[in-house]
């Protein structure tokens, strides 16, 4: 019997519109399930005293605490756009695979966020949207330039983000032990995540790209800390 001989599916453009707005629809409207338990502990009751509840925060500790779950969850929502994106038009099939590998791995932070959210009784940013929008577009560009600058693109990205996580562990309450145990299992991904661009053959960027990566990173955050 003839072995049977199996290609890889070429996507229409229109495959891929229909990919990139599905992925839109469901990181913006739905919380999507997580591959890994949730740092913070599967069970959550706002009056237990054991170290992993919120019984000594005070409401502005859990104010401060939302608002910043809400940037931290904002920035997944860019993530997955930026990783749809770059998915599109990177040119080598091992890196589209490392940019969905990736994509999957950052769900478990949308949804780690989202979760953090609803305990802390605040919203998502109404602005998640643009951030999924504004990140695709950005990402197939990087992966138009090439795939060494967008793995180089992907780098920058999560070295940014851990230092926006760092910010936030030292700004957080001691006592939100919740929200620590999150943002310090993110961070430990961002990390990996940046390492492995970079040993995948990602090209550091130009100092202006940098610069301006930052002021993009600062205007999303800065209004998804308020809307």
């Amino acid at each position: 019997m003839a072995q049977a001989k199996y290609t890889a599916r070429s996507y229409s453009p229109l495959d891929q519109l229909i990919n990139v707005v599905d992925t839109g629809l469901r990181t913006v409207l739905s919380t999507p399930e997580s591959q890994r338990d949730y740092p913070a502990g599967a069970h959550y009751d706002e009056n237990s005293d054991d170290n992993l509840s919120d019984a000594n925060l005070s409401e502005m500790d859990k104010t401060l605490a939302g608002r910043f779950m809400r940037i931290n969850h904002a920035g997944e929502v860019a993530a997955q756009g930026l990783y749809t994106g770059q998915a599109l038009t990177a040119n080598m099939q091992d890196v589209r695979e490392k940019m969905q590998e990736a994509a999957q791995e950052e769900n478990d932070h949308l949804n780690w966020c989202a979760n953090r959210i609803n305990e802390l009784g605040t919203h998502t940013s109404y602005l998640d949207p643009l951030w999924y929008a504004g990140s695709v577009t950005i990402g197939a560009l990087a992966g138009i330039a090439g795939d060494k600058w967008s793995l180089g693109f992907v780098a920058e990205t999560e070295k940014q983000v851990v230092k926006h996580l760092d910010s936030h562990l030292n700004q957080l309450s001691e006592n939100d032990t919740r929200s620590r145990a999150i943002l310090e299992q993110m961070k430990k991904d961002e990390s990996k995540h940046a390492t492995t661009a970079l040993e995948s053959g990602g090209a550091q960027l130009p100092a202006p790209i940098k610069g301006l990566m930052q002021i993009t990173a600062k205007v999303m955050t800065k209004s998804a800390y308020w809307i």
